[in-house]
C-alpha cells in the first residue's frame, strides 16, 4: 500500500520518497541535528561531561517554556514523518518528546531531568538510525 503524505496541496502519494533526493533528505536531516543539538546540548559546563541546550533554559519559564521546547520537538516529529519514518518509530519519537514534556514540567524537578532526558537527541538519533546515515556525514563539507 502506498504512503500518503500531506503536501500544501493535500494528501499526496509517496511524495516524501519520490520528489526527496539522497542529497536533499541529508540536508533536512543535518539542519533537524542542528535543532537537537542547540535545544539540548549547546552549553558545557566547564571541568564537567555535562551539556545542556536551550530546551533547559526555556523549562525555566512556566507553561511557556515548557510548550515552546515541545512545539520544537513537535516540529522534528514532524519533518521525521514527512521524510517516511515508520509510525512505529513516530510513536516511540512522541513518547520521548511526552516525558520531555509531562515531567519537565514539573518545578524544578523538571529542570534537571531537562538536563540529562534529551528528547531532541534521542529523536534525531531514531531518524538516524532508519536511515542509516553515521555522525560523520552531518558534518558539513567544506
Amino acid at each position: 500500500m502506498a504512503e500518503r503524505t500531506w503536501t500544501a496541496g493535500g494528501f499526496d502519494r509517496n511524495a516524501a520518497s519520490d520528489t526527496l533526493g539522497v542529497e536533499q533528505r541529508l540536508l533536512k536531516i543535518r539542519r533537524l541535528s542542528s535543532i537537537a543539538r542547540l535545544m539540548d546540548t549547546a552549553v558545557g559546563i566547564p571541568g564537567t561531561r555535562v551539556r545542556f541546550g536551550a530546551d533547559s533554559v526555556l523549562g525555566l519559564v512556566p507553561i511557556l517554556g515548557d510548550g515552546a521546547g515541545a512545539l520544537i520537538g513537535l516540529y522534528i516529529v514532524n519533518e521525521a514523518r514527512r521524510l517516511g519514518l515508520p509510525s512505529e518509530k513516530l510513536a516511540r519519537m512522541m513518547g520521548n518528546l511526552a516525558m520531555d514534556s509531562v515531567v519537565g514540567s514539573v518545578p524544578l524537578l523538571g529542570d534537571l531531568f531537562d538536563v540529562y532526558f534529551k528528547s531532541h537527541r534521542r529523536n534525531v538519533q531514531i531518524i538516524l538510525d532508519h536511515f542509516g546515515v553515521q555522525p560523520e556525514e552531518l558534518r558539513r563539507k567544506r
